[in-house]
């Protein structure tokens, strides 16, 4: 099957042509802004990190912004500095602009304040947005296609509905040779040992195991206990009474296939030893913020998103397309949600009927088709996890 995208240098396929500006700091994040609201074509990548922060923090930090930076649907990127962050600026430039893709950069400090930074920065995006402007969209393979998936505001209907038709579409799009990736690893504890049993190989379940203990533990070296975060409260009001029922219906969204491997957070799709394909795991927290992050960092053109009470966020660089399991929330906030999968609880469409409307809306949205979130704008929320404090 085919898809018309966006071919890039590095032979990856975007869904969307995109000019990301992308502060290399917290500081720099306001001159970014401005410089967004005056050029069309180009989006912000509004992060809170990148000082004060460990060395691997820092690295991290860096290397999850390189890798939004050559997400596919990225065609050109505006690395706005401060000038004295920890993040490594002159790294990012150098390997966005090795990867073929248009860069330019400016540092606040270097061109004298924020009036004269923003000023230049207006002039290199809408500079860029000129030179991509013009490139057409050609015939792909979905071979190509990295999608992401996830759960949010999750109620009993989710694992009833929602996460079943995106599990069948998951399964669909890694027959045809596509790569998918979930992740929430908050999610997977009282679940694990099912995931485990998937894996293609002891090494890659154990690596499952060695996540969810990895989180469970930073919880308790700070006294808590992870169960007491999970559920939710709107978790719990939506008739999700523990984790072990939460996760149950949340890893029902990856559907059947083997799990090939685990990826840290930074980790990205292609790589120099080739491209991840069929279904991974990304260690992951499950707030929306970081998520969204961590799956455009991967490559992914396109998030599914499943949800019961209702959860409208977007991502400026990644379209996300919600499908609501609950029927009621899907009357309620229509503006919002993309496809009623509570069809399903209602006795009107099977899993598959929905599965296939889910596998047919990604199409739709490769192709060009807008997302709800994408049309209102509501996608500006974002943030990068990070492991240690603030120093």
């Amino acid at each position: 099957m085919k898809f018309y995208g966006y071919r890039r240098a590095d032979g990856s396929v975007g869904c969307r042509n995109l000019v990301a500006v992308i502060p290399s700091v917290v500081c720099a994040a306001d001159v970014a802004q401005a410089i967004v609201q005056n050029v069309q074509g180009a989006v912000g990548l509004f992060h809170h990190q990148g000082c004060s922060q460990l060395p691997p923090d820092l690295k991290r930090v860096t290397d999850t912004l390189i890798g939004l930076a050559l997400n596919p649907n990225v065609g050109a990127v505006l690395i706005v500095s401060l000038g004295c962050e920890g993040t490594d600026y002159a790294r990012m430039f150098q390997e966005i602009q090795a990867a073929g893709k248009p860069v330019e950069i400016i540092g606040i400090q270097k061109l004298g304040g924020v009036s004269k930074a923003i000023a230049a920065g207006i002039d290199a995006a809408a500079g860029l947005v000129r030179k991509i402007s013009g490139q057409q969209r050609e015939e792909a393979d979905l071979s190509e296609v990295v999608l992401s998936i996830k759960c949010g505001a999750s109620d009993a209907t989710s694992g009833m509905a929602s996460n079943c038709a995106l599990g069948y579409a998951a399964d669909k799009l890694v027959s045809l040779g596509g790569t998918v990736i979930f992740g929430e690893t908050t999610e997977f504890i009282g679940a694990e040992h099912i995931l485990m049993r998937r894996a293609v190989n002891q090494e890659v379940a154990d690596r499952i195991g060695f996540i969810v203990n990895r989180m469970e533990t930073r919880a308790k070296s700070l006294g808590c206990d992870m169960r007491k975060g999970q559920p939710t409260p709107g978790n719990i009001e939506g008739g999700l009474s523990s984790i072990e029922e939460k996760s149950l219906g949340a890893i029902l969204k990856s559907g059947t296939s083997p799990i090939q491997g685990v990826m840290e957070y930074p980790d990205r799709v292609r790589t120099r030893d080739g491209i991840k394909k069929e279904l991974w795991i990304k260690d992951t927290p499950g707030r929306e913020p970081e998520i969204l992050t961590g799956m455009a960092c991967s490559g992914a053109q396109i998030m599914m998103f499943s949800t019961g009470r209702g959860a409208p966020q977007g991502y400026p660089i990644m379209p996300v397309v919600k499908v609501c399991g609950n029927p009621v929330t899907y009357q309620h906030m229509e503006q919002d949600m993309d496809i009623n999968a509570g069809l399903i609880l209602e006795g009107q469409k099977t899993i598959e009927q929905v599965g296939e409307e889910v596998f047919a809306k990604i199409l739709e949205t490769l192709n060009g088709g807008m997302s709800k979130n994408e049309s209102l704008h509501y996608y500006s929320a974002i943030e990068i996890h990070t492991l240690g404090p603030v120093v």
